[in-house]
């Protein structure tokens, strides 16, 4: 029997200048969501707060929560009410001094249906979240809810082709990703554009090579450097949907909040997959060298 359509939503926001205030926001958008028919619901990276890794501040680790929670209670419980799946993305406080940025999976149900840790974590300027969080220890293992076999990876994990295929040899029938990146303001325009487009072909090719429909959910708006040293980061917003294909099936636009929907086909990867047969013919006799560093 043929899988219905799911209809899914992405939240792209603003940092609306308080955790109470992002709550409130975050609120409004599910129940804007939910009256669209949205079934699943995508939030963005760290979305209870600023984007803090601009610079290093141990005051910082004071906005990290336990996992469960007040922040899974309240999004759960919204979940729960509405009828969702959520993907929510928070500041996981483990134990004193072991951080995580982790991803936490409701299923139309304030019980949390499972987690993931982000995996790759970047440390460049503006993006210093290796003095924030531990990589992490979960591996790359899909969530099962009612909707399916959710592929959950964050931010800096779309980068890389491996994290995706892995989620994919796990089982996963869609990939989502929510997402923190922008602009350096003092980069010039055609610098911006290579970035943002980059970051959209990267995982349009990771819909296209593991015939998976792809969420990613970014950030949108200025926020400055807390330590006034660095220019601070202009979020592209650019939220999207891809299909099995890499098609865009919604993009939202680079410059305000948006609630974003769309309407994806489950049954098209089983489609896509037979003429497009990549896993078929993968060479997994010689791949080898892919746990090497590099080949020197």
């Amino acid at each position: 029997m043929a899988r219905p359509m799911l209809k899914v939503a992405l939240l792209q926001e603003t940092h609306r200048g308080s955790r109470e205030a992002n709550l409130q926001a975050i609120e409004a958008g599910l129940r804007e969501a939910a009256a669209a028919g949205a079934q699943l619901v995508l939030l963005q990276e760290l979305h209870n707060g600023t984007y803090f890794c601009q610079c290093e501040a141990v005051d910082v680790f004071d906005q990290a929560e336990s996992i469960p929670g007040p922040g899974t209670e309240r999004i759960g419980a919204l979940a729960a009410e509405l009828g969702l799946v959520v993907v929510a993305s928070l500041f996981e406080r483990r134990a004193a001094g072991l951080y995580h940025n982790t991803a936490v999976v409701f299923d139309r149900s304030a019980d949390i249906a499972g987690v993931y840790r982000k995996m790759h974590i970047p440390d460049d300027p503006g993006f210093y979240e290796k003095f924030y969080f531990t990589p992490g220890d979960l591996g790359f293992e899909p969530i099962d809810t009612s909707l399916g076999r959710l592929g959950v990876l964050v931010c800096w994990d779309q980068w890389y082709p491996e994290a995706a295929r892995l989620m994919t040899l796990a089982g996963a029938e869609l990939l989502l990703y929510p997402t923190a990146i922008g602009w350096d303001p003092n980069d010039d325009q055609a610098e911006k554009d290579r970035q943002r487009e980059a970051w959209i072909t990267v995982q349009r090719g990771h819909a296209v090579a593991n015939g998976l429909p792809l969420l990613a959910c970014n950030r949108v708006g200025f926020e400055a450097d807390p330590s006034g040293v660095g220019a601070g980061v202009e979020f592209w917003g650019s939220s999207f949907v891809a299909g099995p294909q890499g098609e865009f099936l919604a993009l939202a636009g680079t410059g305000a909040r948006e609630l974003l929907l769309a309407d994806v086909d489950l049954a098209r990867s089983e489609e896509v997959r037979r003429i497009w047969p990549f896993l078929r013919d993968r060479r997994i006799d010689a791949y080898g060298d892919l746990l090497r560093r590099f080949r020197d």
